[in-house]
């Protein structure tokens, strides 16, 4: 699919690899909805990129009403742009680590596990769900009648998870789990998927290690010696739009990192 003259949703926009995708997405002649919960941010990456190519919506993931307002919103940015829906990059996500038991024998709160399968799994899925009868509506488009492309976002986690990452990877698996049944479910629509699985990147949540534990992270890193930069992920997100045999697909990106039981 063409990014340019097309609209993509993007979920946690306002940020990191989010952003990232976003100044991609737009450098490229297409435009994005921003769907995130920091004001602030979100109004500088407006501000930034310019050129009315982006509208951003105020949107909690946890919140099925929340998700409904920015799909409506959308919808009516669409109608005035007539830029339609050419995809959905479910970039919102939360990370925390809690051992099932710590020192004193206690399990973690399963308050905890909660929030975060209900951002990364539950939040990903309302808002894929919500957009999606919009675009089964629309127009395909080339010889092979594409619709649009769903990109998730994944984690090195689901397949390496480290000690006090249960939640995490468990949130993460799910992802890399449904990619497949889902690729199913939308081929009828001409609505491909793909998810990408990530490592470590920088960004803001990067940002608060410790030099200890940096350091701890190149040692198991293959090639670069580095963690991933965002436009590095952003340029999988457009290659992934634009390349139509990239369907059903987990893809990981890490530099041959393979991560340890923990640091």
């Amino acid at each position: 699919m063409k990014i340019e003259g097309r609209t993509f949703v993007v979920s946690g926009g306002a940020s990191g690899l989010g952003r990232a995708s976003v100044v991609d997405i737009c450098q490229r002649g297409g435009y994005a909805a921003v769907l995130d919960m920091n004001k602030e941010l979100a109004e500088e990456l407006v501000k930034e990129v310019g050129g009315g190519k982006i509208r951003f919506f105020e949107t909690n993931v946890l919140e099925t009403d929340s998700i409904a307002a920015a799909v409506k919103g959308t919808l009516e940015w669409v109608k005035e742009t007539g830029k339609e829906i050419g995809g959905v990059i479910a970039a919102a996500g939360v990370a925390t680590g809690a051992k099932i038991l710590n020192k004193d024998l206690n399990p973690f709160r399963i308050e905890e596990f909660d929030f975060i399968m209900n951002v990364n799994v539950r939040g990903t899925i309302d808002l894929i769900r919500q957009f999606l009868p919009h675009m089964a509506r629309t127009t395909p488009v080339g010889e092979d009648g594409e619709r649009g492309i769903i990109i998730m976002v994944a984690s090195v986690a689901a397949f390496d998870g480290q000690t006090g990452q249960i939640a995490y990877s468990a949130s993460k698996g799910a992802i890399t789990s449904l990619t497949l049944p889902m690729t199913r479910d939308l081929a009828r629509y001409g609505i491909r998927v793909v998810t990408i699985a990530p490592s470590l990147f920088d960004s803001r949540m990067s940002s608060l290690m410790s030099d200890k534990v940096r350091a701890s992270l190149t040692r198991v890193m293959e090639f670069p010696l580095r963690m991933g930069k965002p436009h590095e992920f952003a340029q999988l997100v457009t290659q992934s739009i634009e390349n139509l045999m990239l369907n059903g697909v987990v893809l990981r990106l890490d530099g041959g990192t393979r991560m340890p039981s923990k640091m």
